[in-house]
């Protein structure tokens, strides 16, 4: 008995680092979402918006799945997310795919940001696909103790970013509908 508690504490801690990362990853979306939104003047539009609410989602599930350790409940949550993203990202994408349409937004690295975005959210279902093979047996016994302090970090990252990009919506939108093509922040604006 004492040889499975130490493999599945170790599973656990395995799947903590993993899903650490997971959300590392996710920070560094949000981040570079935000830090280009502000370097290039680039707003995002309406379908951006529920792209990002997608990827905050996704990142409460693998928060989640740090703090109390990996349930199929918390992956459900980031593949519905995910799922919810790819739909936004793609509904974006055949917008743009007509030729001559130079899409919304400079792109980087050759692909526009909602590009990247359905690509990421197809890894994040393929992410949890193997999480759930991976994490069946260690939220049976798992322990969930103080994180890290890098884990800790993450998660305090993430809640930063999420607050940053509530703050950029409330800005760009205020309380009602966000325009289809913004150019300027609505609350922003409003003194001059």
């Amino acid at each position: 008995m004492a040889s499975n508690y130490f493999y599945d504490n170790d599973a656990f801690r395995y799947s903590r680092a993993i899903n650490t990362l997971a959300l590392a990853g996710v920070c560094a979306v949000l981040l570079m979402a935000f830090v280009w939104q502000i370097a290039f003047n680039e707003l995002p539009c309406p379908l951006c918006l529920l792209q990002r609410l997608a990827f905050v989602m996704v990142g409460v599930g693998l928060l989640l799945n740090i703090r109390f350790g990996p349930s199929p409940l918390h992956y459900g949550m980031v593949i519905i997310s995910a799922l919810a993203g790819a739909f936004a990202s793609g509904r974006q994408v055949l917008l743009h795919i007509a030729p001559g349409d130079a899409g919304y937004g400079s792109p980087f690295l050759g692909l526009h940001f909602y590009t990247w975005a359905l690509l990421l959210f197809v890894a994040f279902l393929v992410y949890c696909g193997f999480m759930l093979m991976l994490d069946r047996r260690s939220a049976d016994h798992a322990n969930p103790r103080r994180c890290s302090r890098t884990a800790g970090a993450v998660m305090w990252l993430f809640f930063l970013l999420v607050l940053a990009n509530m703050v950029s919506t409330l800005l760009e939108c205020g309380f009602g509908p966000c325009a289809d093509d913004p150019v300027a922040y609505l609350w922003l604006s409003l003194g001059s």
